[in-house]
């Protein structure tokens, strides 16, 4: 089975549209989306309409921003920005695209007994996992040899060995990691539509049960046209220009 994993879209249309483009080239059975289908960026219902339409079976979660657009969460922990462009998403989402927010479950959740997923962190789907010591903690709080998570949009792996926690960030436009057996791992694909690794380029992976291994890759999309289309909605003009630097 290949799954296609996507996370932290964040209402970016074109960086999802190029994603799906990609993957239908290389082939996928089941899509999985890791949260944050919306927040900071101007096309919420675009990417929302865009994904109900996907006729491959669909596997989705919360991400806290999802949460907080639909009212199941104050935006308290939210930056002044972040929370001005939750508010206006609540104020842009149609009424079935807010219902499909309101029903989306919340992490983790197992996967056809293969795998989890998370936002945050198996923990707390609002936390962050950054750092060895955050990877370590978490690897406490699911049973599976393998859990994909979101949130920081960095992709990278890390991975529970004997001796600690080996962590890596995964670079370049195409990467290939083959999971070893009696090893358990956290995985980030990296945000479709708001990398922060200091690469613009839309992050997504794939995983191949049968073989393994996730296949990680960058696909170039038309930052500026975004960048445009968030200014001409009247969000924070920073949350287009952040997405040149992949900041």
């Amino acid at each position: 089975m290949r799954y296609l994993l996507l996370s932290d879209i964040h209402a970016n249309d074109e960086a999802l549209a190029a994603v799906l483009a990609r993957a239908r080239r290389r082939g996928f059975d089941r899509i999985v989306v890791l949260g944050d289908f919306v927040g900071y960026g101007a096309e919420p219902n675009a990417v929302l309409d865009r994904m109900r339409r996907l006729r491959k079976p669909k596997i989705v979660i919360r991400g806290n921003h999802d949460k907080v657009v639909c009212g199941l969460d104050d935006g308290q922990l939210f930056n002044p920005v972040a929370l001005q462009a939750a508010r206006w998403t609540a104020g842009a989402l149609s009424p079935r695209n807010r219902e499909f927010l309101e029903a989306l479950p919340l992490g983790p959740l197992a996967v056809d007994g293969s795998f989890e997923i998370c936002h945050g962190s198996p923990r707390d789907e609002d936390a962050y996992i950054f750092s060895d010591r955050d990877a370590f903690v978490n690897f406490r709080g699911f049973d599976s040899p393998v859990c994909f998570f979101g949130h920081s949009h960095i992709p990278s792996i890390f991975t529970l060995e004997p001796h600690g926690i080996r962590v890596e960030v995964v670079g370049g436009r195409r990467a290939t990691r083959s999971l070893e057996e009696g090893r358990r791992y956290l995985i980030n694909p990296g945000s479709v539509g708001q990398p922060r690794d200091r690469n613009p380029a839309a992050s997504y992976a794939v995983f191949d049960t049968a073989k393994r291994a996730v296949f990680f890759e960058r696909v170039a999309y038309d930052v500026e046209r975004t960048r445009q289309k968030i200014r001409r909605a009247g969000l924070p003009g920073m949350l287009g220009d952040r997405l040149l630097l992949g900041a």
